[in-house]
């Protein structure tokens, strides 16, 4: 009974692909359409989410089980119900940081800045004190080991919206917390990109340089190749077209685009940051963070 109704709330009625509809609307007024994929992947997506609900209803007060049926909407593309299911959520559970931390990663997805900013304050607020856990991955790596805690992704995403919305001092605050929380070379990879991008564009140029002293291309990385690779070349140990031309096709797109087009504009070549930033956001991965910085980047400048 609380399957069904739960289905009938998500509209998977016969677990039917469902049409695009407008999920967000993008920092310059582009209707953003939810993601389509392939039959073959929307149905094993689909009953990914079932898998959830059942787990869901076999375990009702378990704030996990509740959290992976939102992470599983969420990965249909649906993040508008994905929020309203960490909502109701809250409600039940009351504050809680793993549902304000998925919550607020969904925020992000639809341009909402400001909230996803306030969900990791008081997921922030609420780890205080406790220890770090390993946070599954919705969609294990090729070595099946998850790279990330609940502790480095509330600070990793508060960083980034903080990031976003341009203010680039709590931006760093929020980054250094994540670094001390960054025990493998994925998490080091993916902090110290963002805490690179900050520091240039705090002005703050030989931190930034001494950011990037532990950063080697033997490191062992598993998934975040893409931000290694830019890494590389802000050391000058690689060229943008060899870090292009690894890319692999998805989200490395727009984060390896975003990447060399901040790049471009921290160095001053405004023109090649525009021409970048505007191919990214001509591309289809809109929900990627790449293509969303692309997007702040091109929205709030005077061009």
């Amino acid at each position: 009974m609380v399957a069904a109704i739960l289905l009938s709330s998500i509209s998977l009625q016969n677990m039917e692909p469902q049409p695009r509809t407008v999920e967000a609307t993008s920092l310059l007024g582009k209707p953003l359409q939810r993601i389509s994929f392939s039959q073959e992947r929307q149905r094993e997506l689909e009953d990914q989410l079932v898998r959830a609900i059942g787990e869901h209803e076999a375990k009702p007060d378990d704030v996990d089980a509740y959290v992976w049926v939102g992470r599983r909407i969420a990965y249909l593309g649906r993040y508008r119900d994905a929020i309203d299911w960490f909502t109701k959520g809250l409600e039940k559970f009351g504050p809680n940081a793993k549902l304000l931390r998925h919550r607020g990663h969904r925020y992000i997805s639809v341009r909402e800045f400001a909230k996803a900013v306030s969900d990791f304050e008081k997921a922030a607020a609420l780890i205080a004190g406790t220890e770090d856990e390993i946070e599954p991955d919705g969609v294990p790596n090729s070595r099946n080991v998850p790279i990330s805690s609940l502790h480095s992704n509330i600070w990793y995403h508060l960083a980034l919206s903080h990031y976003l919305i341009g203010d680039f001092d709590k931006a760093l605050v929020a980054c250094e917390k994540g670094m001390h929380v960054s025990n493998n070379p994925d998490r080091l990879v993916s902090q110290t990109y963002w805490k690179y991008l900050i520091l240039r564009r705090l002005g703050k140029h030989d931190e930034a340089q001494k950011a990037l002293i532990p950063i080697r291309a033997d490191l062992d990385v598993i998934e975040n190749q893409a931000y290694l690779r830019l890494l590389l070349v802000y050391k000058g140990e690689i060229s943008a077209e060899e870090a292009v031309s690894k890319s692999n096709s998805g989200m490395d797109e727009p984060t390896t685009g975003y990447g060399l087009g901040v790049f471009a504009l921290i160095k001053g070549d405004r023109e090649q940051a525009k021409a970048i930033f505007e191919k990214v956001i001509a591309g289809p991965n809109w929900p990627a963070f790449g293509y969303i910085a692309a997007e702040a980047e091109l929205n709030r400048m005077v061009w």
